[in-house]
């Protein structure tokens, strides 16, 4: 019998899925590692494979260190600021609540408040030339270290007691992204929240004595459809998975 062509699903829950080393790069604090940001609506998880590091995180709970090393599972919902810090051949597997959203801009830089409140000079500075070559690695440490001028302020402003400049950051970064959100209403709808809507009608089918749907089941595999690119945090490893547009330059 000639197999039926299956219909393409996502990884489980639509989450998204990359695998990353960390930046090794000095920044201006003496700190080797990736560029600060934060997710707008999607919850992050880091899977830690080798090495050791941490991830340095703000939020309402103040500033936290968080140690990583194998075997490590770390995670941090929308609006936290999270920078990746490399101690030592730091490699972690990358989950994405909601993939498609972090492709299509739900990361924003913790940029210098000039540049965030000037949508183009935040593009330009947010972009990298194409490839993996000499170019781009200097395109993306200088946005690292862009990103790490204007962490720092929000980091000593936040262990100072004062978290303004923390909040205005936030809300910044949701102005810069406000314009979007329709496009990533439509990439949820069609992602995370069709996988739940069809584990519900699996649910009521199954209540209802009548698992047809079962006669679709069928199995997926992928791999690598880039190696290396320079993301957020470190060189990064993409998957073309189905569904899903390929990242732009994502964790």
């Amino acid at each position: 019998m000639t197999p039926r062509p299956a219909p393409p699903h996502p990884l489980p829950g639509a989450v998204g899925l990359s695998h990353l080393t960390a930046y090794d790069w000095e920044a201006a604090d003496g700190v080797c590692g990736g560029s600060p940001h934060l997710h707008l609506v999607c919850t992050e998880a880091y899977v830690v494979t080798g090495g050791r590091g941490a991830v340095q995180t703000l939020s309402p709970d103040g500033y936290r260190d968080i140690p990583l090393e194998p075997g490590s599972v770390a995670w941090f919902t929308p609006g936290t600021v999270h920078r990746m810090v490399q101690g030592g051949d730091l490699r972690i597997t990358v989950l994405m609540q909601n993939s498609g959203l972090p492709e299509a801009g739900d990361a924003v830089f913790t940029f210098p408040a000039a540049v965030l409140a000037d949508p183009d000079r935040y593009a330009a500075a947010a972009a990298l030339p194409p490839g993996t070559g000499c170019e781009t690695a200097a395109a993306a440490r200088r946005r690292r270290d862009l990103a790490v001028e204007g962490y720092l302020l929000l980091r000593e402003a936040l262990t100072a007691g004062d978290d303004g400049p923390y909040r205005e950051f936030q809300r910044a970064a949701a102005r810069l992204v406000r314009a979007k959100v329709p496009h990533w209403r439509d990439l949820w709808r069609a992602g995370a929240l069709a996988t739940a809507e069809r584990t519900g009608a699996h649910l009521d089918a199954l209540e209802a004595g009548e698992p047809e749907y079962l006669a679709d089941a069928t199995a997926h595999e992928t791999a690598p459809t880039r190696i290396g690119g320079f993301g957020m945090c470190g060189r990064r490893d993409e998957y073309g998975l189905p569904g899903i547009t390929l990242p732009y330059g994502g964790e």
